[in-house]
């Protein structure tokens, strides 16, 4: 893959009020929109590279598994057995380590529906959802799936974002992410750019939460219970606009996409389609609670539950930030850590896992993807840009590096 030239794409779009009973013509709202499209050189993650990955003092990474086709999301079973799923062949592969020494022995595929994608696991079954379906399937003893049982298959349609993911809450209700169909725009469909909160019997279905441009990975806090994720913000704003969004995600509430971003500024392209003004959607809107470099692409989130990692990560959310394609200088390659304070509040980003942009950041071998937490306390990260799996476990004092891992 070469690097891909930088374009710069410019249009000007009007935005029309509503006219008048007179049939005045209403008046044009002039508005810019701009971006940048830059794809970093892809590399090959060799052992050098991978050394060369950056994580805080006493932790270390390396290769779980490799030489997997795209893994996207994960799904962790109590015996350790590990789920990936690749969206483009809609397969669903088992990955075992036996031995438990921190590397794969066993790879074999056990489901395969057109574009699989959010996997969950509950009570000795696996959710998967497509893009219009979720499925469920019982875990047999040898980790491997019998029929795969179609629960639902009226989801909305896909448009833009089509990869749902799938959580089980601390209440025991699976909730499934449908991302927009598009950049920005009024949706037709109410389900579209929603958090889900779905019956595992077929029953039916709830919207939990509105305005979610695509909020791929949420989760929630081990203490407080509460509901956390980050969206995606609207391209073509330029390379710095909009940021991406860290809610908390309430029950009812609306995140205001396509017509409020970041921090309450309103998008000239999209008038609240309720017919309110700005100023009157926004004091209804749920606002973020922390906003991220623009482009960045969060993709999955989990929160700390181990107390074999230090103290001073307790309750703290890790973020994996999959990359940029559109701004000029890459942001994201990354896994992040988002410290919350004693109250439960989300207090600042900060790196924890970096190095995967190279070349003065014009290169890079890896985009980290989805994120889950081992019961030994280690984060098992996946890169469908490289066939990797990895492994960040904490060995303790950085002094004990020989240390054998958990």
């Amino acid at each position: 893959m070469t690097k891909a030239p930088l374009l710069l794409a410019t249009a000007l779009f009007a935005g029309l009020s509503s006219a008048t009973a007179q049939n005045v013509p209403p008046e044009a709202t002039p508005f810019q929109m701009q971006g940048n499209i830059y794809l970093p050189k892809k590399l090959p993650a060799t052992p050098e590279r991978v050394a060369s990955l950056k994580v805080p003092a006493g932790f270390t990474i390396s290769k779980y598994a490799e030489g997997l086709d795209a893994p996207r999301m994960l799904a962790q079973a109590p015996n350790g057995d590990l789920y990936v799923s690749n969206r483009v062949k809609g397969t669903v592969t088992l990955l075992r380590d036996a031995n438990k020494d921190g590397k794969v022995e066993l790879t074999q595929q056990v489901a395969q529906k057109p574009h699989l994608h959010g996997l969950a696991l509950k009570d000795g079954k696996l959710y998967m959802a497509a893009v219009r379906e979720l499925y469920v399937a019982d875990v047999k003893p040898d980790g491997t799936l019998g029929e795969l049982k179609t629960l639902y298959s009226d989801l909305p349609d896909a448009g833009q974002h089509a990869n749902r993911t799938l959580q089980f809450g601390p209440d025991g209700q699976l909730y499934l992410s449908v991302g927009s169909t598009c950049n920005a725009c009024d949706e037709d469909n109410p389900e579209s750019a929603t958090l889900l909160q779905v019956n595992t019997d077929g029953s039916g279905r709830r919207i939990f939460a509105t305005g979610l441009r695509n909020t791929i990975g949420f989760d929630w806090h081990p203490t407080t219970k509460a509901l956390f994720g980050m969206d995606h913000g609207i391209d073509w704003l330029g390379d710095e606009t909009q940021q991406e969004e860290f809610n908390q995600l309430k029950q009812g509430a609306n995140y205001g996409w396509p017509s409020i971003i970041a921090d309450g500024k309103p998008y000239p392209a999209n008038k609240p389609k309720s017919g309110e003004s700005y100023e009157q959607f926004d004091a209804k809107a749920v606002r973020p609670l922390l906003l991220y470099k623009a482009h960045s692409a969060p993709l999955g989130l989990v929160f700390n539950r181990s107390t074999q990692l230090p103290a001073d990560y307790k309750n703290s959310a890790f973020v994996t930030m999959h990359g940029s394609w559109n701004r000029a200088q890459p942001s994201g390659y990354k896994i992040v850590r988002v410290r919350f304070n004693e109250q439960g509040q989300p207090q600042q980003f900060e790196d924890f896992a970096t190095g995967w942009l190279v070349e003065n950041d014009k290169s890079e071998f890896g985009r980290p993807c989805a994120i889950v937490q081992a019961a030994d306390g280690a984060l098992l990260v996946s890169d469908d840009d490289n066939g990797v799996i990895y492994r960040i476990a904490y060995a303790g004092n950085p002094a004990n590096k020989n240390k054998k891992r958990g």
